[in-house]
Protein backbone atom coordinates (compact mmCIF):
# COMPACT_ATOMS: atom_id res chain seq x y z
CA UNK A 1 0.00 0.00 0.00
CA UNK A 2 1.13 3.48 -0.77
CA UNK A 3 0.66 6.36 1.58
CA UNK A 4 -1.19 9.44 0.02
CA UNK A 5 0.31 13.02 -1.12
CA UNK A 6 0.71 15.40 1.17
CA UNK A 7 2.98 13.56 4.45
CA UNK A 8 5.70 15.94 5.02
CA UNK A 9 8.84 14.26 6.44
CA UNK A 10 10.59 17.18 7.39
CA UNK A 11 8.11 19.15 9.57
CA UNK A 12 8.87 18.62 13.66
CA UNK A 13 5.84 18.07 16.10
CA UNK A 14 4.01 20.51 17.21
CA UNK A 15 4.90 19.73 20.87
CA UNK A 16 5.16 16.95 23.15
CA UNK A 17 1.20 16.62 23.58
CA UNK A 18 -2.41 17.63 22.48
CA UNK A 19 -2.36 21.28 21.56
CA UNK A 20 -6.09 21.64 22.03
CA UNK A 21 -6.08 19.55 25.34
CA UNK A 22 -2.68 21.87 26.37
CA UNK A 23 -4.67 25.27 26.22
CA UNK A 24 -7.56 24.02 28.69
CA UNK A 25 -5.49 21.90 31.24
CA UNK A 26 -7.28 18.82 29.39
CA UNK A 27 -5.91 15.55 28.82
CA UNK A 28 -5.98 12.74 26.59
CA UNK A 29 -5.91 9.02 26.32
CA UNK A 30 -3.22 8.89 23.41
CA UNK A 31 -1.63 11.27 21.04
CA UNK A 32 -1.34 11.39 16.93
CA UNK A 33 0.92 13.23 14.69
CA UNK A 34 -0.75 14.88 11.73
CA UNK A 35 1.98 14.02 8.86
CA UNK A 36 1.69 16.69 6.75
CA UNK A 37 1.49 19.73 9.31
CA UNK A 38 3.26 17.99 12.44
CA UNK A 39 0.21 19.00 14.98
CA UNK A 40 -0.03 16.66 17.65
CA UNK A 41 -4.11 16.16 18.86
CA UNK A 42 -5.41 13.49 20.89
CA UNK A 43 -6.46 10.28 19.88
CA UNK A 44 -10.39 9.07 19.35
CA UNK A 45 -10.48 7.41 22.94
CA UNK A 46 -9.60 10.26 24.48
CA UNK A 47 -12.53 12.87 25.43
CA UNK A 48 -11.97 15.59 23.06
CA UNK A 49 -11.15 13.79 19.63
CA UNK A 50 -8.85 16.50 18.21
CA UNK A 51 -6.39 14.71 15.90
CA UNK A 52 -10.10 13.74 13.73
CA UNK A 53 -11.04 17.46 14.09
CA UNK A 54 -7.63 18.65 13.38
CA UNK A 55 -7.86 15.91 10.13
CA UNK A 56 -11.52 17.37 9.31
CA UNK A 57 -10.85 21.05 9.40
CA UNK A 58 -7.25 20.95 8.18
CA UNK A 59 -7.63 18.55 5.33
CA UNK A 60 -4.83 16.66 6.41
CA UNK A 61 -5.67 13.16 6.76
CA UNK A 62 -2.62 11.00 7.49
CA UNK A 63 -1.34 10.61 10.95
CA UNK A 64 0.86 8.84 12.62
CA UNK A 65 0.91 7.75 16.18
CA UNK A 66 2.72 9.44 18.56
CA UNK A 67 3.13 6.54 21.31
CA UNK A 68 6.62 5.37 21.78
CA UNK A 69 7.48 2.29 20.06
CA UNK A 70 4.58 2.81 17.83
CA UNK A 71 5.02 3.48 13.73
CA UNK A 72 1.81 3.35 12.28
CA UNK A 73 0.13 5.68 9.75
CA UNK A 74 -3.97 6.14 9.89
CA UNK A 75 -5.46 7.62 7.18
CA UNK A 76 -8.97 9.48 8.00
CA UNK A 77 -10.05 9.71 4.67
CA UNK A 78 -9.83 5.67 3.26
CA UNK A 79 -9.77 4.63 6.94
CA UNK A 80 -6.65 2.65 5.97
CA UNK A 81 -3.93 1.43 8.43
CA UNK A 82 -0.39 1.53 7.68
CA UNK A 83 2.42 -0.84 9.66
CA UNK A 84 4.94 2.03 8.41
CA UNK A 85 5.36 4.72 6.35
CA UNK A 86 8.18 7.39 6.02
CA UNK A 87 10.75 8.67 8.54
CA UNK A 88 9.64 11.39 10.25
CA UNK A 89 11.45 14.55 11.86
CA UNK A 90 11.90 13.87 14.98
CA UNK A 91 11.12 13.37 17.91
CA UNK A 92 8.74 10.39 16.77
CA UNK A 93 6.74 9.92 20.33
CA UNK A 94 6.06 12.37 23.30
CA UNK A 95 8.59 11.89 25.85
CA UNK A 96 9.26 8.38 27.50
CA UNK A 97 8.33 9.85 31.23
CA UNK A 98 4.92 11.34 30.17
CA UNK A 99 2.13 8.53 30.64
CA UNK A 100 -0.69 7.44 29.13
CA UNK A 101 -3.24 8.39 29.69
CA UNK A 102 -1.54 11.96 30.16
CA UNK A 103 -0.22 14.19 31.29
CA UNK A 104 0.49 13.37 35.19
CA UNK A 105 -1.41 15.25 37.60
CA UNK A 106 -4.55 16.45 34.58
CA UNK A 107 -5.90 12.63 34.15
CA UNK A 108 -9.14 12.46 36.48
CA UNK A 109 -8.65 9.41 38.91
CA UNK A 110 -11.81 7.89 37.57
CA UNK A 111 -10.87 8.42 33.72
CA UNK A 112 -11.86 4.81 32.34
CA UNK A 113 -15.37 5.64 33.53
CA UNK A 114 -15.51 8.55 31.78
CA UNK A 115 -14.63 7.80 28.45
CA UNK A 116 -18.16 5.38 28.45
Amino acid sequence: MTLPAGIDPSVPPSGTGCVECDAVEGWWVHLRRCAQCGHIGCCDSSPAKHATAHAKSSGHPVVRSFEPGEAWFWNYGSSEMYESGPDLAPPLSHPLDQPAPGPAGRVPANWAQTLG
